[in-house]
């Protein structure tokens, strides 16, 4: 087999942009180039890699192969790293929930725009569950973990918040502080919103009650949107101010439960030169 990297990283670059098109502007190349590439990798393997349509999405044999080929690109990224010493340059890729791609990321980027002028950082956004396993499987270079069970060897931690309520601005709580989970249960909870659900459960356990809710979605706006037309209240980080709409507020909460967000590289295998050189910026 004659796989080249060329071939996976057209493969990796169509199924993140969604198109043939995005790739080739992504990789600087025509799009022919992409495609040509696509194909070769689909005749090495004996069979399709991606279904051709609206979108470029991978077929049950660029499933299994996508992991492999991320580790693949990953592991080159870094051997032209080190054999090519001096500046930084180049792209690496980050992960991290919302709430940190909003409250926290655009700060951390400002500094590495002055400290590493030459590095692309790009961001992956994803639940709290999710960042381990890109790390480890090469999705992404580097991650934001939120509450790591230790340490991981190499990370620095970044920044810490607390988890707050958030409710309307003209609710009868909204001036009153700390809220408890019961005065939250009698409006309804809604839980989930932003990957946080995990922080959620960890303050009913502090509390000695059973996790309940009386809503659970996955996005923030979708929780947003149900708090400011009356339909409960919710409880997120306090990073996530700065997505708040006008008319929501947050109030402290009891239990208290702060969080620590710490940026590493992955625990399995050498990390990314660049993914190094973000840690050691901040």
């Amino acid at each position: 087999m004659s796989v080249t990297i060329a071939q996976l990283r057209a493969l990796v670059t169509t199924v993140d942009s969604g198109s043939f098109t995005a790739a080739a502007r992504s990789l600087g190349v025509g799009q022919s180039a992409v495609s040509h590439a696509v194909a070769g990798l689909e005749r090495e393997l004996g069979g399709p890699v991606l279904q051709r349509g609206t979108a470029a999405v991978p077929t049950p044999l660029g499933d299994r192969l996508l992991g492999h080929a991320r580790t693949a690109i990953a592991s080159v990224d870094a051997l032209e790293a080190v054999v090519r010493p001096g500046t930084a340059r180049g792209t690496v890729r980050l992960a991290a929930v919302p709430t940190v791609c909003q409250g926290l990321l655009p700060r951390l980027r400002e500094v590495w725009a002055v400290t590493l002028p030459d590095v692309d950082v790009q961001v992956y956004e994803g639940d709290d569950d999710e960042m381990p396993d890109w790390l480890e499987a090469g999705t992404v270079d580097a991650a934001v973990l939120v509450d790591p069970a230790t340490m991981p060897p190499g990370g620095v931690v970044v920044a810490t918040d607390e988890m707050a309520a958030v409710v309307r601005r003209d609710h009868p709580l909204a001036d009153a502080a700390p809220l408890t989970l019961d005065d939250l249960h009698e409006d309804g909870l809604v839980a989930g919103g932003g990957g946080c659900e995990y922080q959620i459960q960890r303050m009913h356990e502090i509390a000695g009650q059973p996790f309940r809710y009386a809503h659970r979605v996955r996005e923030m706006s979708t929780m947003f949107g149900m708090i400011q037309r009356g339909e409960g209240v919710s409880i997120v980080p306090t990073l996530g101010r700065v997505m708040l709409p006008d008319d929501l507020v947050m109030v402290p909460t009891e239990p208290r439960l702060v969080r620590t967000l710490v940026l590493s590289g992955p625990s399995s295998r050498p990390w990314h030169p660049l993914a190094r050189a973000l840690v050691d910026a901040v």
